[in-house]
């Protein structure tokens, strides 16, 4: 994630009204002195759904989402760290600060070019469909309509070496231009020439919707590979992209679901079917970048290939790269169609419900993972049972702890019979030592009411007294509170969310947030008293930590005049807090 000034963040979500912004998509209703709604992020039919005005931020008690007015266009209108901020910074009339520097100014006019020649390749291209019978004669028997040619900006590149080179390239610069976003192809002799020929063209939008690369498809099944796609470049990284998902984000306000295909034409037919979920990946295998990006659109992801055995090679691809990535809440299913078919052909010949019939029938990712690896293996011998085992344990180990992983261990322990006496989960008992530094389990009041009173008002921090005196104290979360009161100290106007903001992406991120979620009772008076309490009372605590270092030093080696001194001044100063 892009790093912008602390100070810049600060601003913005001071100036944001999250409120506004999330009623613009979400219904909201006061409730006191918050809002409430139906969360947007599950589903749920009584509201769970908290926006707070004053703290600047949103939960939901039931699925836990939450985050600041960031986060929220991030995670809702499924923008990039940066395209939120520029949402929110057009919003309030702010300018995003941007690097001064010659070369980033060169690469931004750069990277702004890259897209300009691209976009008029795509208009070039749909403006030759317009005028070749033969493409538009395909494009019909393949029953692909008006509205879906222009909801996907489908074009043609015509035949012959230099169509496109003739109508863009008009200058050296401009060649170059289109040589770098991987229009033309270069021969042995050096002789550059249009790369797309005779193919019914399909732009690959980003997720701001431009163009950033084409797929080529050819009309007969003898002109070359059926699918010819841009090579990498600058602008376009084919295993960090998904042909439609713009088109999956324009057509839907909440994606429920993404069904994985393989070519650019199934995408194409399922949108015209009303099936309007569908993405592909751009003639390569399923990467973890894909994964990620797929469940970063939606909870459940079904992988639709042939039933063969290079399309079962695929579905075990895309298991790979998902099975990391597999939080409580995700879904994977996995679709294998009959032989010869297609998604294109069967929604055509069955249509969508029958279709979406199909994908309810769907392997789901735990039956696919344990069928494949007891594929050719004898469950009812030892031999088979520690061979099973051995392949699956170090795939399962990749599953990030919660329900999901514990339930996978619990499967193969049923099948192989090896480790089914573990009465708790190694994830179920590691989960309260990843939230110790906001919850521990012991000597946890203090510091746990400090930091939740910081996240209630964190303006608080200001009238503390004496609090750095707490710093050497061996308490967990410490060191969390601590730098909780240095942010407050650095920044003092700064709100719960913008607050919550620097701790993103990082371990105490969701303990931070259930804390700020939690109405306290009393007012800010009351809170500032109990804070000033709770620092006190950990600084007598640290000064009885270092009498109790310096006592058990004088029982075991004897103390040095320094030590005798310090001892006798700490005595002191505990007989006058008492």
């Amino acid at each position: 994630m892009a790093r912008l000034p602390d100070a810049f963040i600060d601003d913005l979500l001071a100036r944001t009204d999250i409120v506004e912004v999330i009623n613009t998509r979400v219904p909201l209703k006061r409730k006191g002195k918050e809002y409430e709604a139906r969360c947007p992020f599950h589903d749920e039919r009584s509201p769970s759904f908290y926006v707070s005005p004053t703290k600047q931020f949103y939960h939901c008690f039931g699925c836990g989402a939450h985050g600041t007015a960031i986060s929220f266009l991030m995670n809702y209108d499924r923008l990039e760290f940066l395209d939120a901020v520029d949402e929110l910074a057009k919003r309030v009339g702010m300018e995003v600060p941007r690097e001064n520097t010659p070369r980033s100014q060169q690469q931004q006019d750069d990277s702004r070019d890259q897209y300009s020649a691209l976009d008029a390749a795509s208009r070039f291209f749909q403006k030759q469909l317009e005028g070749n019978d033969k493409a538009r004669a395909y494009l019909d028997s393949r029953g692909v309509d008006a509205d879906t040619r222009a909801r996907f900006s489908i074009g043609y590149a015509p035949d012959g070496y230099s169509a496109l080179k003739d109508a863009l390239g008009k200058d050296e610069r401009r060649m170059k231009l289109l040589d770098r976003v991987g229009l033309f192809s270069k021969n042995d002799r050096g002789h550059v020439y249009d790369k797309f020929r005779d193919r019914v063209m399909f732009p690959i939008f980003d997720r701001r919707g431009r163009v950033i690369a084409f797929g080529g498809r050819v009309m007969q099944k003898d002109d070359g590979p059926k699918y010819l796609n841009s090579p990498e470049t600058a602008l376009f990284h084919k295993g960090r992209e998904l042909y439609g998902l713009w088109q999956v984000r324009q057509a839907n306000q909440k994606i429920e679901r993404l069904i994985v295909v393989e070519g650019y034409m199934d995408v194409v037919s399922l949108f015209q079917f009303g099936v309007t979920q569908a993405v592909a990946t751009l003639g390569t295998a399923t990467t973890p970048d894909h994964a990620e990006l797929l469940f970063r659109n939606a909870p459940d992801v079904y992988f639709c290939f042939d039933g063969d055995n290079a399309g079962r090679k695929a579905g075990w691809k895309a298991l790979e790269s998902v099975l990391p990535r597999m939080k409580d809440g995700r879904q994977a299913f996995f679709l294998f169609l009959p032989d010869g078919e297609d998604p294109d052909t069967i929604v055509r010949k069955e249509g969508a419900e029958a279709f979406d019939a199909r994908l309810k029938q769907g392997t789901p990712l735990s039956q696919f993972f344990f069928d494949e690896l007891s594929r050719e293996i004898n469950l009812g011998t030892l031999d088979g049972k520690a061979r099973l085992a051995e392949r699956a344990r170090p795939m399962l180990a990749q599953i990030p702890d919660g329900a999901f992983g514990d339930l996978m261990k619990q499967e193969l322990a049923r099948l192989t019979g090896i480790g089914a006496n573990s009465s708790v989960p190694a994830s179920a008992a590691a989960r309260p030592a990843a939230r110790g530094n906001v919850m521990p389990v012991q000597k946890r009041s203090l510091v746990r009411a400090a930091i939740a009173i910081l996240l209630q008002q964190p303006s608080l921090a200001m009238n503390l007294h004496g609090h750095h005196a707490i710093g050497g104290l061996r308490l967990p979360g410490i060191e969390l509170l601590l730098e909780l009161l240095q942010l407050v100290e650095q920044r003092p106007d700064i709100s719960t969310g913008a607050l919550l903001e620097h701790f993103n992406e990082r371990e105490e991120q969701a303990a931070l947030h259930k804390l700020a979620a939690i109405a306290l009772p009393g007012d800010e008076a009351s809170w500032g008293q109990e804070l000033q309490d709770a620092i006190n009372q950990l600084e007598k605590q640290l000064l009885q930590q270092r009498l109790d270092e310096l006592q058990a030093k004088q029982r075991q080696q004897g103390l040095d005049e320094a030590d005798k001194y310090e001892l006798r001044e700490l005595l002191k100063t505990r007989a006058t807090l008492r």
